[in-house]
Order: C-alpha cells, then sequence, then structure tokens
C-alpha cells in the first residue's frame, strides 16, 4: 500500500497581526482525497529543497499580481492584496515546477501566477472587458455559481465529461493572453478563459473558479481532486 502524498499548498502572504493565513477548505480538500497538506508560506525556503519532498503542489487564491511584472495598469483602482514577497516565491516556486514531473494544481490566483510565469497576461479588473452580465465573484466579496463550458478536446474534459459544469467563482481578473504551451480547457459564457493545461507536463491543470469550495458540482469537483492526488501519489512510480 503507497503513503499518502505529501501535497504542498501555497498560503496568502504575512497580515498585519504576523499570521500567515489559508482557508481551511483548501486542506480540507486535500485531506478528503487522500493527501496530506503541507503549508508552504511565501519567504526564503529553498525551492529545490522543497520540491525534493513534496509529491504534489496546490498553487491556491488570494490577492492581486502586481501588473508590474506583466506591464499591466498599476494604478487600477480595483487592485487588492499586493504581496512582493508572495510574488517572488510563487512565480520561483512555479518555474521549477514547470519544469518538474510534480503534479500541480493551480486555482484563481494559481492559474493566473501559471499564465504569468509562462509569458501570458491578466486583466486588471475583468467587469472593464466582460460587464457584469455574469458576475464572477458576489459583492462585496465572496463565491458566486455560475456554468463554464469545458472544450471536449481537453484533459479536463476527459476527466469531468463535456457537460457544462457549475463552479464556485470568485475572482475579479482574468487570463488577457494566454502563456506559452497552454491550452484553454474551459470558458465561461462571456468569453472568460475558466480553465487552461499545460500540455507538456505530466500533470498541470489551472481552473479560475474554487473546486475546494463544496457545493458546486461536488461530485465533480472531488473527481477533479482525487485525480490530481492520484497523480501526486504516482509521480514516482
Amino acid at each position: 500500500m503507497q503513503n499518502p502524498p505529501w501535497i504542498g499548498l501555497t498560503t496568502y502572504a504575512i497580515d498585519d497581526k504576523g499570521r500567515y493565513m489559508l482557508p481551511f477548505e483548501y486542506v480540507r480538500a486535500v485531506e478528503t482525497a487522500g493527501g496530506i497538506p503541507i503549508l508552504l508560506p511565501p519567504g526564503g525556503t529553498p525551492i529545490p529543497a522543497l520540491l525534493q519532498r513534496l509529491d504534489g503542489v496546490v498553487l491556491t487564491g488570494g490577492g492581486d499580481i502586481n501588473p508590474a511584472i506583466y506591464d499591466g495598469d498599476t494604478q487600477h483602482a480595483q487592485l487588492y492584496g499586493l504581496s512582493a514577497t508572495r510574488d517572488r516565491f510563487e512565480f520561483a516556486l512555479t518555474k521549477a515546477l514547470i519544469h518538474s514531473s510534480i503534479p500541480v494544481l493551480a486555482i484563481c490566483r494559481g492559474m493566473q501566477i501559471l499564465n504569468i510565469v509562462l509569458g501570458g497576461s491578466l486583466h486588471e479588473h475583468l467587469p472593464d472587458v466582460v460587464g457584469d452580465t455574469l458576475p464572477h465573484r458576489a459583492e462585496p466579496s465572496g463565491p458566486i455559481p455560475h456554468a463554464v463550458q469545458l472544450r471536449p478536446d481537453s484533459a479536463l474534459s476527459v476527466l469531468l465529461g463535456d457537460q457544462p459544469l457549475t463552479v464556485a467563482s470568485w475572482h475579479h481578473q482574468s487570463i488577457r493572453y494566454l502563456g506559452s504551451g497552454l491550452r484553454i480547457s474551459a470558458e465561461a459564457s462571456d468569453g472568460t478563459i475558466e480553465a487552461v493545461e499545460l500540455g507538456a507536463h505530466p500533470w498541470c491543470i489551472g481552473v479560475q473558479w474554487h473546486p475546494e469550495i463544496v457545493g458546486a458540482d461536488s461530485s465533480r469537483q472531488e473527481a477533479l481532486w482525487k485525480d490530481f492526488i492520484g497523480s501526486s501519489q504516482n509521480k514516482h512510480f
């Protein structure tokens, strides 16, 4: 019997009370799918040492990425939660991951990090582009359900089926230009890119939604987590 895989979860930057934070749903999702969660606070930990010990990595959600990194609008009024420390750590981590065989599940901000590392860019505020007909987060803050359509030729549709999927959405930014090597796996009805996959990697999927939040097509979200954990468990074999 194989041991449960060790799954790294990136955390938010240190807050004004001196704490590293991460919503419990991420930990619960990893544990439910059979993994052991290991929190990865942003800082100076050597990336190679981390990857020697981890079987899989979840790039989690959170605050915005500094638009200066992708030549975006650094003065946009809707920017929030910027952290140079978190950006620097997660960019180094993601660069190492895409050149490894370690499975990667990139969620919300994590998918945006993956896209930018591969040379892509973001819309600084999605409503500026697609309007508010299809809300992608509840106001003033919180998740909101909406449907996404999976592309039938994607690895994600093989895993989850190509029927529309109801997801928990909680973001105000999204991919503008797609990074090199990424393929679009799913889109919303307003054209927002909702999932990507890195074809050259053994298992690297990014989703703009939050599959750790239970209640939105939960059995299909669980299938995503189980496949990620299973691939992490088998990465050495």
